[in-house]
């Protein structure tokens, strides 16, 4: 618990610290899968925006200039988690796969679910606690298109953030309520999200040997 409580410390610091850079690397580090909460850095952002902590630029408002830097920085850690998963996320992924059971049931119903509801999953994802980070990594192992890839992750992250940083501005110092309520699917998500990667890393595995084996 003590070092969940320094790593949203020091979340909290680098914003106030830096400001819109700051949120756009955080956020990026989450897109990457590493274990960056969205909800603390766009939730208390949303705060700083309405007890001036973040300012306007240019006469662009400050909840604009937060979201579009919280949804940039998501955009690129998703591009870099995409590539891992495109090109080199199979054999990391299989080391640790084949110490899961996956019947040829189960394989089958997840290929067909990524190759009919892919794209779609990809938007949807976004939209939910922890999951919405690792569907880049079965994305780029599927070959997805990446203009479709980042279009979508682009609109997904984008209602995301602009429903976070809304709940900051009007929670104001109770931000950390609305962050105790996303918690409360963290689990589900990580587990969900974990056996999805298994199992379209494990479907692509078979297909290149099938490949192979030709």
């Amino acid at each position: 618990m003590g070092i969940v409580v320094e790593v949203v410390n020091l979340i909290l610091s680098i914003i106030q610290t830096i400001g819109y850079p700051g949120i756009f690397g955080l956020m990026l580090l989450e897109g990457m899968l590493l274990p960056i909460p969205s909800e603390v850095v766009m939730l208390f952002g949303g705060y700083l925006v309405v007890s001036g902590g973040l300012p306007a630029y240019m006469n662009v408002p400050a909840f604009a200039l937060l979201v579009l830097a919280g949804t940039l920085g998501n955009l690129v850690g998703a591009y870099i988690a995409y590539a891992i998963g495109r090109y080199g996320g199979i054999p990391l992924i299989m080391k640790f796969g084949k110490y899961v059971a996956l019947d040829e049931k189960s394989v089958r119903r997840t290929e067909e679910w990524f190759r009919k509801y892919g794209p779609a999953s990809v938007f949807f994802t976004r939209l939910v606690p922890v999951f919405r980070t690792f569907i880049s990594i079965p994305a780029g192992i599927g070959e997805m298109d990446l203009k479709k890839f980042l279009g979508l992750s682009f609109a997904g992250s984008l209602i995301w953030d602009i429903v976070l940083v809304y709940l900051g501005m009007k929670l104001g110092r109770s931000w950390e309520v609305a962050v105790n309520f996303f918690d409360k699917y963290t689990y589900v998500a990580v587990v969900a999200a974990v056996l999805v990667i298994l199992y379209i890393a494990y479907t692509k595995y078979r297909s290149l040997r099938r490949g192979a084996g030709n």
